[in-house]
């Protein structure tokens, strides 16, 4: 397993190298497709949206496990992807997300066959795109669509949050608010409405608005910007703005008060307009589903306290339509999002092993 892990690792930083904004996946899906083809894998292709599929057959007739890890990071393609090993860790933007995770695909087959597992069913291997930020989970919108309903379930790998079982879709929506005035001068027009004063009194505003802890719901303005000049009456502004609840009446109410604040606050003289740029739909299998309570086992088995919860995934589009799938980690780690992202090596090759198992017991 040692040699395992070394090997796993390695092409985790392969991966890791090679840069992935969202909308921008082409070059690492290119590469993927390359192990997938030096593994000899079945039917691969990449579609439309830039998905990269593989299948590695079964023996039987059961229906396909859909498993998949995204493709796409949320660092800007300029950002400094080295990588540092440092004792047992690997620091490096998108090390963990989702690098690993997707080295992990390529890892399942090396495993499958080390042990000589046959299968009743394929399993469809897909690197997918558009998961962070502002892809709106286009790419496993696909996949879904492809395969539809003739699946026996999906499991999606995420590189960091082993121990976590994720069975619940955290719904989310999410604006772009933009202002518009007629601007000015900033001394002659003084008085004339600003864009940037009116988009930031309109974020007061909505940040008092009060949200309940239970079920948990926040509100968040990830950026904004406007303006053309420190002496000039900022003639345009923008926000864009992120909704999420447990609960789907409860984001669904949340997303009207922002709405009719927003109208409220809107005059002849200043347009203010919202723009929903995203939605990611929520959903869920019974925490005493089969598949569920396998994750468990599996977790158990490698001597890991498994760990219920809800998150914001690939995994909300087969969930939201009432297809069954769970999201599972291969390590553990911190900093996600951040150039200082780091995975810890130890517990890898517990976590592959997890993965293994899963896959191998999941049409029991």
């Amino acid at each position: 397993m040692k040699a395992f892990v070394k090997h796993l690792l390695d092409m985790t930083v392969k991966i890791q190298q090679i840069p992935a904004p969202t909308f921008a996946e082409e070059q690492r899906a290119q590469f993927v497709r390359g192990l997938f083809e030096v593994e000899g894998l079945q039917n691969i292709s990449v579609d439309e949206v830039g998905n990269v599929f593989a299948r590695l057959p079964g023996e039987g007739k059961a229906k396909p496990l859909i498993v998949s890890a995204h493709l796409d990071t949320v660092f800007p393609a300029e950002t400094d992807l080295s990588a540092v090993h440092r004792r047992r860790r690997i620091i490096g933007a998108g090390i963990g997300d989702n690098s690993l995770g997707v080295a992990a695909l390529i890892g399942l087959v090396w495993l499958l066959r080390e042990y000589k597992i046959s299968l009743p069913g394929d399993v469809w291997l897909v690197a997918n795109v558009c998961e962070e930020g502002l892809g709106d989970l286009h790419g496993m919108r696909a996949v879904v669509d492809r395969f539809g309903a003739d699946v026996h379930a999906y499991l999606i790998i995420e590189g960091l949050s082993l121990g976590y079982i994720q069975h619940r879709a955290l719904g989310v929506k999410r604006y772009r608010v933009t202002v518009k005035t007629t601007g000015g001068h900033s001394w002659s027009d003084y008085g004339q409405p600003s864009a940037l004063h009116e988009l930031s009194s309109l974020v007061t505003k909505l940040t008092s608005l009060p949200l309940p802890e239970d079920p948990r719901t926040t509100m968040n303005v990830g950026r904004m910007g406007g303006g053309t000049s420190i002496n000039a009456i900022a003639a345009d502004a923008w926000l864009e703005l992120d909704l999420r609840s447990e609960s789907p009446q409860v984001l669904m109410e949340l997303a009207q008060r922002v709405e009719q604040l927003i109208e409220t606050v809107s005059r002849p003289e200043i347009q203010i307009e919202a723009k929903v740029i995203g939605q990611r739909p929520a959903g869920d299998i019974s925490a005493n589903h089969p598949l569920i309570r396998l994750a468990e086992a599996c977790l158990k088995e490698q001597g890991i306290e498994p760990r219920l919860m809800i998150g914001s995934t690939d995994a909300n589009v087969p969930l939201n339509r009432g297809l069954p799938a769970v999201v599972l980690g291969v390590t553990n780690g911190g900093g996600a999002h951040t150039t200082g992202e780091f995975i810890n090596t130890e517990p890898v090759g517990r976590g592959m092993q997890q993965l293994l198992q899963f896959v191998n017991r999941a049409w029991e």
